[in-house]
């Protein structure tokens, strides 16, 4: 009787560790390897709103939030006074929440879904007691390495264009500040420092905001990681952890599960891969600029004057690379020479669906051309699921592209994440240079 106990035991022990084993969504991190997916998929907590298909989503994220961003990373300009002055709505994604990745926070680690930003610097996170967010916070009290900065400390002054205050009473004054988000919203939080978690590796004493309140709804739910370039963003508070180097892959938005990676570190890093030089713009220090020299379709070199592609450090023009933005946008000018000469070479008739104003039947995409973004020393070659998109009903297909907001103050060109989809981005801010490769991570 012992003995049939014992084996039905390791039987149901087997049973579940196999079909744990078999959960797509149960991905594990490897070193300093961690997975990403879209926010919306099987495999994400965040309950998905009603839609009709993934591509209705992109269609209404690129017509109504993708304005928002662009406008956003056009209008980050340094301040010499960055604590008390505004840089536009707000550092964050504009409710354009399109990938996540697992983090802990606090000691022991409490597990946030925290979303993915290359244009932002701090990180930030809902925290217990917050009037007006998600179920899923941040519990200070339960974590033994919690600690509130007080105004003296120098992150406090690395707080870029948000209103900062300092409350006294307390042990020490608590470095307090308001940022206005996605133009309808706004948090208020307090600069704090944790250990920070990612994968196995555990970055202690990161300085992120504690959100206290929250008005709108554009706020991400489990906060958000700052991969930019400047003091409290993930790469200087790390030192030399990962050695000023990172590197993402970003699965389809049709990808349910954690397919995607996003590599910390020297380690694991793609050997082969051609890169660009990086470029540094002090109007706006901690976006990743490019320098793109212009855009072929097909064989054809499209005529862009040189001023609307040109990287210019004193006005804080050129073009970056950006996670938040879901399609490319080109200024006015270079985005019509771009459509027109793709239209040249697609049979039409072309119509309008949402952003998109170069759509065509899908039984002509096989005319469709290869188009070419040219950096200094690197040509990429978009493959066609990373330039056309089609309709939810499958009978359209459109250039996945589109023209910046008329009312964006500069010459400012994103290459969004629709076109870095299953491509490896290397991010080598030590040495000044970002790397392009094939990539399937779905």
């Amino acid at each position: 009787m012992d003995l049939r106990i014992s084996m039905l035991v390791l039987f149901f022990a087997l049973l579940i560790s196999t079909t744990k084993a078999l959960d797509p969504c149960d991905s594990q991190s490897k070193a300093n390897d961690l997975s990403i997916i879209p926010i919306y998929s099987k495999c994400s907590p965040f309950k998905p709103p009603k839609i009709e298909s993934w591509v209705n989503t992109i269609m209404d994220m690129a017509s109504t939030n993708d304005p928002e961003r662009v406008k956003y990373l056009s209008s980050l300009v340094a301040q010499k006074k960055a604590s008390s002055v505004p840089i536009g709505p707000g550092q964050r994604l504009f409710n354009i929440n399109n990938y996540v990745v697992r983090a802990k926070v606090g000691s022991p680690g409490q597990l946030m879904y925290m979303v993915l930003d290359t244009s932002n610097d701090a990180a930030w996170v809902p925290c217990s007691g917050c009037t007006g967010c998600s179920n899923t916070m941040f519990t200070p009290n339960t974590s033994s390495s919690y600690t509130p900065l007080d105004c003296s400390k120098p992150q406090c002054s690395y707080l870029r264009g948000v209103s900062t205050s300092c409350v006294s009473g307390g042990p020490t004054d608590q470095c307090l500040f308001n940022q206005t988000y996605g133009g309808d919203s706004s948090f208020s939080a307090t600069l704090v420092q944790d250990s920070l978690t990612l994968a196995n590796d555990v970055v202690p004493n990161y300085a992120f905001g504690c959100i206290n309140a929250v008005s709108g709804g554009s706020i991400p739910t489990q906060g958000l990681l700052g991969l930019g370039r400047g003091p409290l963003s993930l790469l200087s508070q790390s030192g030399s952890l990962y050695s000023g180097l990172f590197s993402y892959c970003l699965p389809s938005f049709k990808s349910y599960y954690f397919s995607g990676s996003l590599k910390l570190g020297p380690l694991g890093q793609p050997t082969k891969i051609r890169t660009t030089p990086l470029l540094n713009n002090p109007h706006r220090p901690s976006l990743y600029f490019v320098n793109l020299t212009g855009v072929s379709i097909g064989r054809v070199l499209v005529p862009i004057a040189p001023e609307f592609l040109a990287f210019n450090p004193n006005t804080g023009s050129g073009t970056v690379i950006d996670s938040g933005t879901v399609v490319t946008r080109f200024v006015q000018p270079a985005y019509e020479a771009i459509r027109d000469q793709f239209r040249k070479q697609v049979k039409g008739p072309f119509s309008n669906l949402g952003v998109f104003d170069t759509c065509f039947a899908s039984t002509s995409e096989a005319e469709a051309p290869i188009v070419t973004l040219h950096f200094t020393g690197l040509d990429l070659k978009l493959p066609t699921e990373n330039s056309l998109i089609h309709s939810s009903s499958g009978n359209l297909a459109c250039l996945a592209m589109a023209a910046a907001p008329n009312n964006v103050n500069s010459v400012l060109n994103v290459i969004a994440n629709y076109q870095q989809q299953n491509l490896r981005i290397l991010f080598d801010v030590a040495n000044s240079r970002v790397g392009i490769a094939r990539e399937l991570c779905n």
